[in-house]
């Protein structure tokens, strides 16, 4: 990576640079410290089309096998709205999110609530709800 891709801004919509936002968690420099900066990171590796990172994040309840990135035309995700994070106790949370993206030129939204589980203090994505939009 170059510096001038270091310091674009995040796609995760935080405002930061990536290299300050996102990257260490796919790089797996540190570890996320809320359900929030997960799900950041989450919608960040699907945006690079990071497999590995998503998997490695999912809850093992309910990981798939594999996840597969060929769908034709690709998504050109466009950006990520929180609109509700909810911490319910230490080990459990709730992020309610909007991404956005087009295919094809034709704009779309997926709005989810999304639940979280921290097991031996390491955020997990375990399942979530799709939200009517």
């Amino acid at each position: 990576m170059n510096s001038a891709q270091a310091q674009k801004p995040c796609p995760c919509g935080s405002g930061n640079p990536f290299q300050d936002c996102c990257r260490p968690f796919l790089k797996a420099f540190i570890l996320p410290a809320s359900a929030e900066a997960l799900m950041r990171s989450r919608y960040t590796a699907y945006v690079l089309k990071d497999a590995a990172y998503l998997l490695a994040t999912w809850h093992p309840d309910t990981r798939p096998g594999s996840l597969d990135f060929d769908q034709e035309p690709p998504p050109q995700w466009l950006g990520l709205a929180i609109k509700h994070h909810m911490k319910i106790d230490a080990n459990h949370a709730d992020v309610e999110f909007v991404a956005r993206y087009k295919i094809n030129g034709r704009g779309f939204r997926m709005q989810e609530t999304s639940r979280f589980e921290c097991i031996d203090g390491r955020w997990l994505y375990l399942d979530g709800d799709l939200v009517p939009v």
